[in-house]
């Protein structure tokens, strides 16, 4: 009876027109001050409680470090990869499309920023060589919803927090059914491109692939920096998502130089003489090797006895000026150039450039963009949080009454078993997804299907990642898919067009959801073998 009292609640408030987060939190405190013997001091203990999670705190900094990639700049870089990637396929550019998706969702841990920031570009660029518009914005809508799958995952974090399981496990467990989600969007694509004959881009050699990867490069290096530093032991999820956010607003302010006062300025001029940009782009590769070197030989001997940071440093700087002498050698010799004269004509390059930035720094980090980014990002983090602590509450409330409890009395009583059990778990997040943000549905749904999972023997990892791709599927389907509404905002179509165009790519994923639900070593395999099993005490 209390179970129909609390859920009636939460319906009723819904459909008079409140908010979820509201909701959620209202009818927990109605029902704990007329119908539980709970005290209402439990409802501040529980806000207070989601603000302290340790966990939880990883997902401003996520946003933040979403917020400041988002740039225009990051993504075009990434399409233009993509395209030298995947490109001269037939259907090649819808295929890049996907591919940019995955690659971007890496770095932002988000849906809907996946959509605007890779969607804004390449559904205009499909459209301008022969792609219809809905093609393109279907593709869009559903390839983003590999922001939550592919690690990291904001919605992976509050599953995580909500049941108390490892966050790396969860990272390492998106990897593969991240790859095999994307890697079933392109096949579909290829085959409908086979079918309607669908343009191909033209070839331009591996030089062209290997251009696009360095320009994207500081961008996807942000993902070993998270990855590697994780499962290096070198920081915590949480102090991973801290170095992300650092990272990308130095990346897009002084690398990338997408927004800010250095904005347009590029590193070397028209009017720099040959030799000297020779000199400076070999100084540049042998820096940036030096760094990345610095960065991976921390993850890997950061516990080592014998192997010290000198070490390290001498290793790298040998390697690194070995690899710019090199570099400027075979490009000296086109322009009769001495190597010395060369990379003493790079310097004044980089005394501009390090000026440029020094004097800039401040204004960069204070600047009307940055304030901006840091105002959007606080406004998602806000308004993420205040579902989720209500969630919290609501589910504090569920457990108070031992709803859980009951309800897996009562589904093994009726003789449920694993198989049918994940049938249940699909249905009911099908629905829900329809209704509710991700985040918010896994708080509530979380805690409630996660003991009848132990009881059953699943997975709790594997667990997880089902409710993730549910939370996918959720997002592209109507009335409530956040990635239909944001779609329809950047392409000006109807909401009712995106959906008809959205729904022959949703079937895509609808079976990828039967595989990892009945195939569980697609989502244990790699977590397992490298962190070993999740222990629930």
């Amino acid at each position: 009876m209390e179970s129909i009292i609390l859920f009636s609640l939460v319906l009723i408030l819904l459909f008079i027109g409140l908010p979820v987060g509201i909701s959620l939190g209202l009818s927990s405190i109605l029902f704990i001050t007329f119908f539980s013997h709970d005290s209402l001091s439990s409802v501040a203990i529980s806000l207070f409680g989601a603000g302290q999670h340790y966990t939880l705190l990883a997902i401003p900094f996520f946003i933040i470090a979403s917020s400041y990639m988002s740039t225009g700049g990051v993504a075009k870089r990434l399409i233009n990869f993509a395209i030298a990637s995947v490109g001269h396929f037939r259907g090649g550019l819808a295929m890049a499309s996907v591919l940019a998706c995955m690659m971007f969702a890496a770095l932002s841990g988000s849906s809907p920023a996946t959509v605007v920031a890779i969607g804004t570009i390449a559904i205009a660029g499909m459209t301008q060589v022969g792609y219809s518009k809905e093609f393109a914005a279907g593709i869009i809508a559903n390839a983003g919803t590999l922001g939550i799958l592919i690690p990291p995952s904001i919605v992976m974090v509050v599953y995580a927090a909500s049941v108390d399981v490892s966050v790396g496990r969860m990272f390492l467990a998106g990897v593969i059914p991240g790859l095999m989600a994307g890697g079933m969007l392109m096949l579909a694509i290829y085959v409908v491109a086979r079918i309607k004959k669908l343009p191909a881009e033209e070839w331009k050699g591996f030089g062209h692939l290997i251009r696009g990867g360095k320009e994207a490069g500081w961008g996807l290096f942000l993902v070993v920096i998270i990855m590697g530093g994780i499962y290096g032991g070198v920081f915590t999820p949480t102090e991973a998502a801290v170095v992300a956010a650092v990272y990308s607003m130095f990346i897009a302010l002084f690398v990338y130089r997408d927004m800010g006062p250095l904005k347009g300025k590029t590193w070397t001029n028209d009017n720099d003489a040959p030799h000297a940009r020779v000199g400076f782009n070999g100084t540049v590769y042998g820096v940036s090797f030096f760094l990345v070197w610095e960065i991976m030989s921390f993850f890997v001997f950061a516990d080592s006895e014998t192997v010290t940071g000198g070490d390290r440093a001498i290793w790298g700087a040998i390697m690194s000026v070995a690899l710019a002498i090199f570099y400027v050698y075979k490009r000296s010799s086109k322009i009769e150039e001495s190597v010395g004269k060369c990379l003493s004509a790079g310097v004044p390059i980089w005394g501009r450039n390090l000026s440029m930035m020094l004097r800039g720094f401040f204004p960069s980090l204070f600047g009307e963009e940055s304030r901006k980014v840091m105002l959007e990002g606080t406004k998602t983090t806000i308004m993420l949080m205040f579902i989720i602590a209500n969630a919290l509450l609501f589910a504090h409330t569920l457990s108070a009454e031992r709803i859980p409890q009951m309800i897996t009395e009562w589904m093994l009583g009726v003789g449920f078993n694993w198989f049918t059990f994940l049938i249940a778990v699909n249905i009911l997040l099908l629905i829900g997804g329809q209704f509710m943000e991700p985040s918010g549905l896994l708080v509530i749904v979380a805690p409630v299907v996660f003991p009848i999972a132990m009881e059953l023997g699943v997975d709790p990892i594997h667990l997880g990642i089902i409710m993730v791709v549910n939370m996918e599927i959720g997002m592209i389907t109507p009335p409530i898919g956040l990635n239909l509404f944001v779609t329809s905002g950047i392409t000006g179509m109807s909401l009712a067009r995106v959906v008809k165009a959205a729904m022959p790519f949703v079937l895509v994923l609808m079976v990828f959801l039967v595989m990892v639900t009945y195939i569980p070593a697609l989502s244990t395999a790699l977590p397992y073998s490298i962190m070993g099993p999740e222990i629930i005490q």
